[in-house]
């Protein structure tokens, strides 16, 4: 065999290549004669998105577990999918409709829908491009849509099905709506911000004094009530303090003048005020106001609505009927001022809710919707996770997850919106309705109800469903429930679900729910939550900040590999990744060096070159050395796979092969492989270098697919992604050879330290004495001496029993003995002591500075604690500077 690698690795060559193989020979459908199944289902980007960073990480993780499993041998499948997206898609479209100079209005709902499988068509799907540019070794043919045929089935029998146990209702409730988009939308889609705004302190003035002039009003005869939103006054409905508060004791059963309104409304008690915020009353407006409207409920109070669907208020406002609110809101304050009624308006922070798509902000609203009473599904849900049958990693994910579940609402499932999966819910003229899973099974419905009706009077709910009601049918709809197909029975459950925790409560918990409930059986088994990718100073990636980083540019310059090892060698269990660009060069630089390395030993193989099984009883002691190197960063490996450790298994493998393999084994052994030894120990050479960095490869091949499949392909035809997982040697870490071998490593390491801490140049050669009592280890060393000449660039070594030292001789201790530089002649002592001594008191100068910065009380009170702490940082690293000179001044005999 004899194979050439390029000089260079080009990943732009090598990538689309491997993409191509791959899909055109199903290199990752499932293999179904292996017994054992693992599965996993990609979490559904967005059909209108784009790979982002966030995506990138979560994608690679998953294709490091399935390449590992389907290497185990397992029978494995990654199902990849999109997510119709509701809002987002529609608000695409609509976009680009307005270029046009047209609107969703001036189409038919069913035009409109058309023109959004257009879009889908020819825009939508990128994403799944850009996965395949990433190497995620999903099987392509599995792909699915949450608006495929078989999916939106599911969606229907499993709306069908709450809504005849009585799980699914339509009532009226507080709402998030977006007054642009003109829907309801789900918790996970409103992004809360702080923003500044104010807080309006207004006189209620007490019913007996409302006739009085407002600026007039004495201590005692009015209320102050606080409001950051004056322009829903309107729809108050009560005035509320805290039963305890006895400020406000007097007050009970008594009422208080509503300003502008003109009416009067009563003083009321309720435990959810908070006395210690604003003057401790509160104005109770429930069609606004999600705990308002909880209050009322309680104090049976009729909630007045003041606003219509596109965020102007209402007949109820008066004069300010078909006002926007917020130039509503100047306007009811300038009365409100003008009229002696405003106490005073202070700055104020508080956190308002906005639509993450578009930004408008959100108004709690009371609206009729469809919910899903939530708490009978939540139950069996939270004891899943309380047995370990659902095992959250990081653990404390579980916390989060239970807080949530056991504090849980009823969840609302309309959207206003025509892309969609429809409600099946279909109404008579007379206003009864029925839920049916076809057009045809509503007019058989209704007809054994005794009502009469035609195709052309039935009418379909206009709603459409969140789009988390069919994502949370995921795990199962995709394998074709609710039909019972061989797919669902080998791959349901799945193995592991792989996620952020930004979506435990609106995804992670509905799909255990729904798991329980109509599959009988949980989801996964394990949920493996990921922190977010940030930049380097910790901060979201966000356009206006313009720190966005798009994966794609980073895959282009840096290669696919380099960045996917990045994202999981800097992987913290559980925490949020920092993302430093300069880190990626270290990582492309291994790429290198795995390809350098690769490229030195084809070159070095003779054409008849075969690979043979190793006979480890007549291997030498270098080659068993890196035998047990293997074994030994196999074992931290595996170790940190059972526990999902990404970063472990990275760093593991980096050590591996950059350390012991490139620069200690091919080092050692670049004599044998040149052919100035015995052709038995070139042989043993070559065959070990070869089969290690086969099994390197195999490693390697779950974080960077491209340049190890690459590689391989050189070494044996089969594609690596389904060769088997590499297995250890077995070679002690006690066995005789691998003992000398640490000791020669110790050598060497020593030797070149010695030469780093004394300033000697590389280029400078010098002699190597080694004092060793130990007779048999003595003699090893010298069997061992061209590789210590080499690896430590000594111009001789000598073994001796005792020496004479001499003034410019330095001196170390390894394990057995001590090692003696001879430095006379190649070593000015006194110059680099008076360099030494120079830099001593540079670095002195500078610590002086910055120690009166950091115990300065006028800094400290002042600057910013980053700030402080990076000097403080400053500090630390020129004081270790100072000690590693004042060890070379003492190295040098001063």
């Amino acid at each position: 065999m004899k194979s050439h690698l390029p000089d260079r690795y080009d990943p732009e060559s090598v990538e689309p290549k491997w993409n191509q193989i791959w899909e055109e020979k199903k290199t990752f459908a499932p293999d179904t004669s292996r017994k054992e199944t693992f599965s996993i289902v990609i979490p559904p980007p967005n059909v209108t998105g784009n790979l982002h960073i966030g995506h990138a990480l979560n994608h690679t993780i998953q294709d490091i577990i399935i390449r590992i499993e389907r290497k185990k041998g397992k029978n494995v499948v990654w199902v990849p999918g999109m997510d119709h997206a509701g809002i987002a898609t529609q608000v695409v479209v609509e976009r680009e409709l307005a270029k046009e100079g047209k609107s969703r209005t001036d189409f038919t709902r069913e035009e409109f829908i058309e023109k959004v499988w257009e879009w889908k068509a020819h825009s939508g799907g990128m994403i799944a491009k850009q996965q395949r540019l990433l190497g995620e070794s999903v099987d392509w043919s599995k792909e699915r849509f949450t608006f495929d045929e078989g999916l939106s089935k599911a969606v229907i029998k499993v709306f069908r099905t709450l809504f005849d146990e009585g799980l699914i209702y339509r009532g009226e409730r507080i709402i998030n709506w977006c007054p642009v988009t003109k829907t309801a939308i789900s918790d996970i889609e409103v992004e809360y911000k702080e923003k500044q705004g104010k807080l309006y302190h207004i006189r209620y003035p007490k019913a007996e004094f409302k006739s009085k002039d407002p600026k007039t009003l004495g201590a005692g005869e009015y209320i102050v009530v606080a409001t950051t939103r004056p322009e829903t006054m309107f729809g108050d409905v009560a005035v509320c303090a805290h039963p305890d508060d006895k400020r406000y004791s007097a007050l009970k059963d008594k009422f208080v003048f509503l300003p502008i309104a003109e009416k009067e409304i009563p003083v009321l008690f309720d435990s959810f005020v908070d006395q210690e915020f604003g003057s401790g009353l509160v104005k109770i407006t429930p069609a606004h106001d999600p705990n308002d409207y909880e209050a009322s409920q309680r104090l049976k109070l009729t909630p007045i609505n003041i606003m219509n669907l596109d965020g102007t208020l209402n007949e109820h406002t008066g004069k300010y009927n078909g006002l926007d609110r917020f130039e509503a809101r100047k306007r009811v304050v300038e009365e409100l001022e003008s009229k002696g009624y405003i106490e005073k308006i202070e700055t104020h922070i508080h956190s308002v809710g906005h639509n993450q798509r578009g930004g408008a902000v959100i108004e709690p609203l009371l609206s009729t919707q469809w919910f899903v009473k939530i708490e009978s599904l939540a139950k069996p849900a939270i004891e899943v996770v309380k047995s370990g049958k659902v095992q959250f990693q990081p653990k404390m994910w579980e916390k989060t997850y239970f807080e949530w579940m056991e504090n849980i609402r009823d969840w609302c499932i309309s959207r206003q919106l025509w892309w969609g999966h429809r409600i099946p819910a279909y109404y008579a003229p007379n206003g009864d309705m029925v839920v049916a899973e076809s057009f045809e099974e509503a007019i058989t419905l209704f007809q054994k109800k005794g009502i009469s009706i035609s195709a052309d009077t039935i009418k379909q709910d206009e709603d459409v469903l969140d789009t988390w009601f069919s994502s949370g049918l995921w795990p199962f709809s995709v394998f074709g429930w609710p039909e019972k197909t061989e797919e669902l029975k080998q791959y349901y459950p799945t193995s592991v679900l792989v996620t952020g925790f930004d979506i435990i409560f609106f995804w992670v918990a509905r799909m255990i729910m729904n798991g329980l409930k109509f599959m009988g059986d949980v989801p996964f088994h394990k949920v493996l939550i990921h922190g977010l990718v940030r930049d380097k100073d910790g901060k979201k990636f966000s356009k206006s900040l313009g720190n966005v980083v798009d994966p794609l540019d980073m895959m282009s310059k840096y290669g696919t590999d380099s960045f996917r090892f990045f994202l999981a060698a800097v992987l913290p269990e559980g925490k949020d990744i920092l993302f430093d660009e300069s880190r990626l060069d270290g990582y492309r630089s291994f790429c290198n060096k795995i390809w350098n390395s690769s490229r030195f030993i084809f070159m070095n193989l003779p054409e008849d070159f075969s690979p043979k099984e190793l006979d480890l009883n007549s291997l030498e002691d270098t080659d068993l050395w890196i035998l047990h190197e293997f074994d030994s960063m196999l074992g931290r490996y595996e170790k940190a796979y059972s526990g999902y450790l990404f970063f472990e298994m990275a760093n593991a493998i980096y050590d591996f092969v950059w350390g012991s393999f490139c620069d200690w084994y091919l080092e050692l052994t670049k004599a044998r492989v040149y052919g100035n030894v015995t052709p038995e120990s070139a042989e043993k050479a070559r065959q070990v270098l070869v089969s290690v960095l086969k099994k390197s490869l195999g490693l390697l091949h779950p974080f960077m697919p491209f340049i190890t499949e690459e590689i391989h392909s050189l070494l044996e035809p089969k594609e690596l992604a389904k060769t088997e997982f590499p297995k250890a040697y077995g070679v002690s870490a006690t066995s005789p050879a691998v003992v000398r071998m640490e000791l020669v490593r110790e050598i060497i390491t020593k030797i070149r330290n010695m030469r780093a801490e004394l300033g000697v140049k590389p280029e400078k050669k010098c002699k190597v004495i080694l004092k060793c009592a130990n007779k048999e280890l003595k003699e090893m060393m010298e069997r061992e001496s061209k590789s210590i000449l080499q690896l430590s660039k000594a111009e001789s070594l000598e073994f001796l029993d005792s020496y004479e030292l001499k003034n410019t001789d330095s001196v170390g201790a390894f394990s057995i003995g001590e090692i003696i530089l001879p430095l006379e002649g190649i070593f000015d002592f006194e110059k680099e002591k008076q360099r030494l001594e120079k830099e001593k008191k540079q670095i002195q100068s500078e610590m002086e500075k910055l120690e009166n910065k950091i115990n300065n009380p006028s800094f400290l009170e002042k600057a910013k604690p980053d700030v402080v702490e990076k000097e403080r940082e400053k500090y630390n690293t020129w004081k270790e500077k100072l000690e590693s000179t004042i060890r070379a001044l003492e190295k040098i005999g001063t």
